[in-house]
């Protein structure tokens, strides 16, 4: 068996859309991930999934932690396949091939690596010196470099062999209704809870408007509100960016807001507005009578009844996608969407 570092939940695949096809439940019988001609059941991943511990699942509802689980057992399992059969094919331990693949293509980090990351991670290291610090930094550089090479040449493996997994992901209800981008006929329906006071947000921002150049019309975004308790601007910017909507120019306050975040204080929202060449005095009447602060709260017990608990939060077809994802983790899902699509 190849050497796991760190559990990693990778991408998601394999499900078909709740409106077109009923997802039943999956029994221990069920194959639900092929290595070639070698199947992976249900049983043999929930021997290996319920063994891990519910804290590493934390953020996630409890069907989603569940799915979380057994997706991070498929791939531990399917490495352990790939990984095994390599070895068996050269006639040699799987220790000897992860030495040779893995271990043995790891750099070992210099003092001056270690001095960056201690510099730049000092709310990690919780007060200690640089030398104090520096062994325990060393290990957590190599334990992530063997990862990473861990990975790597798992993806080497799965290149020359058919990997398919045919694990249901639970999908949450989430009705499209906001701002939108993209055709209502679009394939992919991507629904984004966000807070405009969120630096996680406005980091995503640039990603999300990558997908849609990437995709076309194959995607529909629709933007809902989801503004965190402890970001006092938070609030006022989405009802303010309700009343840009009611004039049609969602999109460009939105990419205002994002675009500069000093300019959600209360003289800004309005600001920006006039800047935007919206008609002023019905923008700000609608500010200052809180005309769209039901929508807004509409659009949070969506998200907090879908399993949002922090922002931004994803939902591709219903299929969450929870926290900060780069591009190739909207790219994975995306893909697997559409290719579902095709094969109905």
């Amino acid at each position: 068996m190849l050497p796991r570092v760190a559990v990693g939940v990778l991408g998601v695949l394999g499900v078909a859309l709740l409106h077109a096809q009923t997802i039943h439940n999956q029994s221990p019988a069920d194959i639900v991930a092929t290595v070639g001609e070698t199947k992976i059941t249900l049983g043999d991943v929930d021997a290996v999934a319920m063994k891990q511990t519910a804290d590493q699942f934390g953020n996630l509802r409890l069907q989603q932690a569940v799915y979380a689980a057994r997706r991070s057992a498929i791939e531990n399992l399917v490495a352990q396949r790939l990984t095994d059969a390599a070895a068996s094919a050269e006639h040699i331990e799987p220790a000897k091939l992860f030495e040779r693949e893995v271990v043995g293509k790891v750099a070992t980090p210099t003092d001056a690596e270690v001095t960056a990351w201690y510099l730049a991670n000092q709310e990690r290291v919780q007060g200690a010196t640089l030398e104090q610090a520096r062994g325990a930094i060393r290990k957590y550089l190599v334990d992530e470099r063997t990862e990473a090479a861990r990975v790597a040449y798992v993806e080497r493996l799965k290149a020359k062999t058919a990997v398919k997994v045919l694990l249901e992901q639970p999908r949450e209800v989430v009705k499209g209704e906001g701002p939108t981008l993209g055709p209502a006929t679009a394939p992919i329906e991507l629904v984004e809870f966000s807070d405009f006071e969120c630096p996680y947000c406005r980091r995503a921002a640039p990603v999300v408007k990558q997908v849609l150049e990437a995709y076309g019309p194959r995607v529909r975004l629709v933007y809902r509100h989801y503004p965190l308790a402890q970001h006092a601007n938070a609030r006022p910017a989405a009802e303010a960016a309700a009343c840009a909507d009611a004039q049609g120019k969602f999109w460009p306050y939105h990419d205002r807001l994002f675009g500069d975040p000093t300019k959600i204080g209360d003289a800004q929202l309005k600001q920006s507005a006039k800047e935007l060449e919206l008609d002023a005095a019905r923008f700000d009447a609608c500010v200052d009578s809180h005309e769209f602060r039901a929508k807004v709260e509409t659009d949070v017990k969506a998200g907090t009844a879908a399993g949002v608990m922090g922002t931004p939060a994803f939902f591709i077809n219903g299929r969450p996608l929870i926290g900060n994802p780069s591009f190739e983790e909207f790219k994975r899902l995306i893909d697997d969407e559409l290719d579902i699509k095709k094969a109905r």
